[in-house]
C-alpha cells in the first residue's frame, strides 16, 4: 500500500481529497495536517510514501515542509513531495523544485492530473519488489 499523507489547511479539500485518496486501490489516506508544525510532528510518528503539501498553510508554509523534508531524511525518511497550489505560477514551482519537489499540480484545475498521479504511484509500488 502507497501511505499518503495530505498537508492542507482547507477542510473542504481534505474532506474531498481524502475521501478521494482513501478509494483509491492500492492507497492507505494516512490523515491530514493543517499547518506545518502539525504536519512535521505527525511524519516524524508517521512516515509515508507521498505527502500532498499545500503551500499556504494555517501556520508555516508548504515550503517550510518541503525544506524540512529534503534536509532531515533521518526523521522523515524519504517520502515523495508533491505540491497541490492555487500559486501555479512559474516563480513557485522553481521555488519549489529548489527544496526537491516531485510533482506540482495548480488546485483550481488539476486535481484529476493529480488523483492519476497518486494512481501511478501506487502501482509502481504494487509492481515493485
Amino acid at each position: 500500500m502507497l501511505k499518503v499523507f495530505l498537508i492542507e489547511d482547507s477542510l473542504l479539500l481534505q474532506e474531498l481529497l481524502g475521501g478521494i485518496l482513501g478509494e483509491l486501490d492500492g492507497v492507505e489516506f494516512c490523515g491530514c495536517a493543517e499547518g506545518e508544525t502539525e504536519a512535521l510532528n505527525r511524519l516524524a510518528e508517521t512516515p509515508v510514501d507521498l505527502v500532498i503539501i499545500d503551500i499556504e498553510l494555517k501556520q508555516g508554509s508548504g515550503i517550510g515542509v518541503l525544506d524540512a523534508l529534503q534536509t532531515d531524511s533521518g526523521l522523515y525518511g524519504s517520502p515523495g513531495k508533491v505540491v497541490l497550489t492555487n500559486y501555479a505560477h512559474t516563480t513557485m514551482r522553481q521555488r519549489c523544485d529548489r527544496f526537491g519537489m516531485d510533482a506540482f499540480f495548480d488546485k483550481s484545475m488539476q486535481i484529476n492530473q493529480l488523483v492519476e498521479y497518486v494512481n501511478e504511484a501506487a502501482a509502481r509500488k504494487r509492481s515493485s519488489p
